[in-house]
């Protein structure tokens, strides 16, 4: 399952990718962030796509990636929601219907088998992939899900059943509630991409320099 992703931490690059997908403009200052690609986790402020209806325009909320655990509001749980069951689980239906709905604009993200090591997995010519997100607010905490489908045939390979939704660029204003829609619609925006220029790789960890033995680290004895 998928818990960590690649993007951009400048939002000018982010508009740029923005606009060159969909071809909208997206609102916010974008003047004061440097050009560098940041890994993202669970627990991360995400930098969430949303539509803010009182300015009309789309703009991005910073959001923990991760519900706060109803008995540790410090632990993150959950965070993935199904698309089968989106709409109507008691945790996740009221922001579905209510259009807390969000996107996460990635160069790529991680994915794994319950015990197996982790892939990344790059989607070819595209710039980056808009992933379906979900959000709420908890007093002053807004947080976020990622949302879920069936996994593709290339991530199935892990082997592991579930990927994040991506959604098409023709689909993100149904998904934000910028265009009006039915939730019938809404939720057929959440479907299995298969990426026919997808690739997935294992991926590279850093070598961890070798320890040597002192006094107070005897440790590095073994």
């Amino acid at each position: 399952m998928c818990g960590k992703f690649a993007a951009q931490a400048s939002w000018a690059e982010t508009t740029r990718i923005i606009e060159s997908l969909t071809g909208t403009a997206l609102g916010g200052d974008a003047a004061h962030a440097n050009d560098r690609e940041v890994t993202y986790r669970v627990m991360s402020q995400l930098p969430v796509i949303v539509w803010d209806r009182d300015l009309g325009m789309r703009r991005i909320q910073l959001m923990r990636w991760g519900f706060p655990h109803r008995d540790d509001p410090r632990r993150p749980d959950p965070i993935h929601a199904r698309a089968e069951t989106i709409d109507v689980k008691p945790t996740f239906r009221g922001a579905f219907h209510g259009g807390q709905r969000g996107i996460v604009l990635v160069k790529s993200f991680n994915e794994a088998a319950e015990k197996g090591p982790q892939h990344v997995i790059l989607p070819g010519a595209t710039p980056a992939l808009g992933l379906a997100m979900l959000w709420r607010s908890f007093a002053d905490l807004p947080a976020c899900v990622m949302v879920t489908v069936p996994a593709n045939a290339l991530i199935a390979t892990l082997p592991t059943d579930r990927m994040p939704a991506v959604l098409a660029p023709e689909d993100w204003a149904v998904w934000l509630g910028e265009d009006a829609a039915s939730p019938e619609r809404v939720k057929a925006c959440l479907k299995t991409v298969e990426g026919e220029r997808w690739t997935m790789t294992p991926e590279q960890r850093a070598a961890r320099p070798r320890r040597r033995p002192t006094v107070s680290d005897p440790g590095g004895l073994f």
